[in-house]
């Protein structure tokens, strides 16, 4: 079993919403990513989503397109983003840690070897954008022989007639998606945000966790009064991006801190 439902069920008991910040593996170079994770954790991050830098990543707006360039300037690949975490892992062996991108660099490197090594260095779940439920059975079927769990998305264009297929293969949490739109959009809809989870419930027993658009603490914290999850990337990407190089670990810490209070007032 992965990290993932027991971090669920400890933040569940402590009456907590969880808080899952994204980082692009590599960026702005590859020896910031593991002191980034750390300094996320510090910062109270419960769950860290970490991005495989992608050349066309078609749900990312312009912040975390960047992001995966200047990685891809590094020559950062899916091999890379792996034995990221497994360093993480030689001093973190509790935060569940979840792979978002895309299925190329999946299909390239091979299912099985793909599964054997995220699970070997410690990867938790998966998140690929463009699998969708009805294509990815052979792939849902590899993650689950190798206990890592598949992170499905819903989007307020989702028919009823998809909630189920993608609820039973869903595992770990789902991540609704807040807004028709790319990572980063400023368009978020809280009302409409409270008003489809409710349905997406009635279809999955999961915690949901929503993203997309909260750039902020307080945007965060109204999220989790109706969520089981906040996720943040472009915010905390942008961060990186703008940071210097000597304070990019502290910066994000900062940031991450204060969401997490706002969470925990709520």
């Amino acid at each position: 079993m992965s990290r993932i439902p027991k971090k669920f069920a400890d933040l569940k008991a402590q009456g907590r919403k969880a808080l899952i910040p994204f980082i692009t593996a590599g960026d702005t170079e590859p020896a910031l990513t593991v002191p980034l994770m750390h300094a996320l954790v510090e910062g109270g991050a419960d769950i860290i989503e970490l991005g495989v830098p992608f050349s066309d990543p078609m749900a990312d707006g312009p912040t975390i397109q960047r992001s995966s360039e200047r990685a891809l300037a590094h020559k950062v690949r899916l091999r890379d983003v792996i034995a990221m975490v497994a360093e993480f892992r030689k001093t973190n062996a509790d935060t569940p840690v979840v792979l978002m991108g895309y299925a190329n660099p999946i299909e390239a490197m091979g299912y099985d070897l793909f599964c054997r090594e995220a699970r070997a260095a410690g990867v938790d779940g998966v998140l690929t954008v463009d699998y969708p439920p009805e294509e990815a059975g052979e792939f849902t079927a590899k993650l689950a022989e190798h206990e890592l769990d598949p992170i499905f998305l819903f989007s307020p264009t989702t028919p009823e007639s998809r909630l189920d297929a993608i609820a039973r293969q869903a595992r770990g949490f789902v991540y609704y998606v807040s807004l028709k739109g790319v990572t980063g959009a400023a368009n978020l809809d809280l009302a409409e945000v409270a008003a489809k989870l409710p349905r997406i419930r009635a279809h999955c027993n999961l915690p949901v966790g929503v993203g997309f658009g909260i750039r902020d603490a307080e945007t965060a914290a109204r999220v989790a009064a109706v969520a089981d999850a906040v996720v943040i990337g472009s915010r905390i990407v942008q961060e990186i991006e703008q940071s210097p190089r000597e304070r990019v670990a502290d910066n994000v810490k900062q940031f991450v801190a204060g969401v997490r209070a706002a969470l925990d007032k709520q």
